[in-house]
Parts: C-alpha cells; structure tokens; sequence
C-alpha cells in the first residue's frame, strides 16, 4: 500500500471526470473487497453534551445552544444492552462515544474499560471515540479488548483553525500515533460541506494517506448543520461531492473500510448505491449517530434488499482481540 502520495496526484484523481472516477474506484474496490459485503456498524453516546470544545459543527459542544440534553455516562448494563440489541439487528462492530476533549484517568474511563470488556465477549468489534489519548491510555483500552479507536481529522490542516481552536491539529495526529502504537485499528476521516475548499478536502484525504499505516476504517462525513451551532445555515453537499471523497479515498487506501457516515439519512437509495459502487463499504446502522438523525433498521433493511448486499461478519481480516488477564476486575 502506498504511503508517499502526492497532493499532485491526489488531486489529480479527485479532479477527474466523475464517470471514470467512479469507474476506476470501483475497479480497485472489486480488487480489495466483496463488493456485496457492507460492515454495519452501531454508534451510541456513551456520554452526551457539555463539552468544553468549540468544534463548529458540534451540538455537544456547552458554549452552543442547541437542543442536545447533556446526560452522564451511561451505566454499563445499560451500554451492554444497547450492543446486543445492536449486534441482534446485524451489526457487527459496536462504538461508544463520548462527549469528552480528553480520556481523564478516573472512576468513568474504568466504567468505559469494563464496557468495551463487555461489548468484546459478545464476539463484536468494539470501537470507541472518546477525545484525545495518552499512550497509557491507549495500552488500557487495548488490554480490555478494544478492536478499533474513532478519532477523525475533520478537515485538512490548513482549514482546521477555522473548525476548531480548542485543540490542534498535531493533537489530533499524537492520538493517532498512540492508538496505532497500541496495536488498535486506527478509524479517522472528515467532514465535508463546511465551507472548505475542494483543496481542503484534498489535503485531508492527503494526511490520511500518507500517515505510516493507512487507517483500517476511513469515515466520510456530509456535514449535518444543527440550529444553535456557528455552521447551521450551511447548505447541503451534493451525492457527487460525496462520490468524489468516496472514490479518491477508495483508490489512494484501497484495504480501508470507507464508512458512508453522517449525511446519509438525507439520501436516497440511488444516491447510496452510487456511493457504494464508489468504493464505501460501511455504513452506521440505527436512527441515530451520536445527536443527529440517521436511516432507521428497517430502511437499511429494505436497502440492503434492494440492492443485493449483505453485512459483513465481524474479525474478517483480523482476530479479536484477547483481554489482557490483568485487565479483568477481580
């Protein structure tokens, strides 16, 4: 797999004629994957609101005010119970997010440790997206089980500072860094419709693909504007804007799960069908992504159908991770 891609080539790709775009990415997709195989993946918050945070597409953040109810951390049953009704309705890879900037040693990362121990005994792929990470951290999360880590770039660094000033952009890249040096499958995308340039979206899909190791799952995000937040007059972005990222992250990291993310509860079947003949192959399952609103079981039920493709089995091109014996609570 390259890892010495060009901006030039990068946008070399981007920038071509969409139809043989597609073309080309689908071809490299049927190379690297079973193009009827789709992962389902579930998204639960763990812990909602109040973030000190500025990120301006976030609802979470507490200097915003919008409709988010700010809730503590669930209990662990209650988490325990949303994956297996998840892993029941097909999904094969379970995340817990939280509304934190970063993971604090204390009483609640211990009750998230014992959630990921709980998600991975029931043969799940358990992810979790909880803010920035030390490497001690990260050793932690993975000794209890943790399959993947979600810890997206958003935008290209250029752009970055007019998203987010609460954090920078090499902390971003640092957590990277310490979950891929833990051994945990690395899950990092973006987000596009938020007033970046054609060349932001670029330069993203640049720092991914150049990083040492190609994250394991790269998620797509169409940005979906919350009244109360600095991007709620935002317009929507195009499927063909969608298809671009797509396809141009499908052929510059062909092994990575391209996940079809936020945005898709605004899209018909036909403008998912293009994104999956584009190159993604995964998708969040469930009437909700975090705060914003997502297809429910039934339509993806019905889009499955209509389209021939099936769920992806959980470990395909990996093994579960074992619990380390010093992690289990006596």
């Amino acid at each position: 797999m390259r890892t010495d891609w060009t901006r030039d080539e990068v946008a070399d790709i981007y920038n071509s004629p969409v139809l043989d775009l597609i073309y080309r990415a689908a071809t490299v997709h049927r190379q690297h994957h079973d193009p009827q195989e789709v992962q389902v993946c579930t998204l639960l918050s763990v812990k909602t609101g109040g973030c000190p945070e500025d990120c301006a597409y976030c609802p979470q953040a507490a200097r915003y005010h919008t409709n988010v109810k700010v809730h503590k951390l669930l209990e662990v049953n209650e988490v325990l119970e949303a994956a297996s009704r998840a892993k029941a309705s097909g999904s094969s890879r379970f995340c817990m997010g939280a509304a934190w900037r970063e993971v604090r040693d204390n009483r609640d990362f211990d009750n998230v440790l014992d959630m990921v121990r709980g998600v991975n005994a029931m043969g799940m792929e358990v992810c979790c997206t909880l803010g920035m990470l030390t490497d001690g951290q990260a050793q932690k999360l993975k000794d209890a089980g943790l399959y993947a880590y979600n810890h997206n770039l958003d935008t290209s660094e250029e752009f970055y500072g007019d998203i987010i000033s609460t954090r920078t952009y090499d902390d971003r890249l640092d957590t990277l860094g310490h979950v891929r040096d833990a051994g945990i499958s690395v899950c990092s995308g973006g987000i596009i419709g938020m007033g970046e340039s054609h060349n932001d979206r670029i330069g993203m899909l640049l720092t991914l693909a150049t990083l040492p190791q190609h994250p394991e799952s790269v998620p797509v995000n169409a940005l979906v504007p919350v009244e109360g937040t600095p991007l709620e007059e935002q317009e929507r972005v195009s499927v063909w804007e969608m298809v671009r990222m797509i396809a141009t992250a499908r052929i510059i990291m062909p092994r990575a799960m391209v996940r079809l993310s936020a945005g898709r509860v605004r899209m018909t079947t036909e403008e998912q069908a293009l994104c999956f003949l584009a190159g993604a192959n995964s998708i969040f399952a469930g009437d909700k992504l975090l705060t914003t609103p997502n297809p429910d079981t039934d339509a993806d039920q019905q889009l499955f159908q209509t389209l021939n493709i099936r769920p992806r089995a959980a470990f395909k091109d990996a093994s579960k991770p074992a619990i380390s014996f010093e992690q289990i609570p006596v």
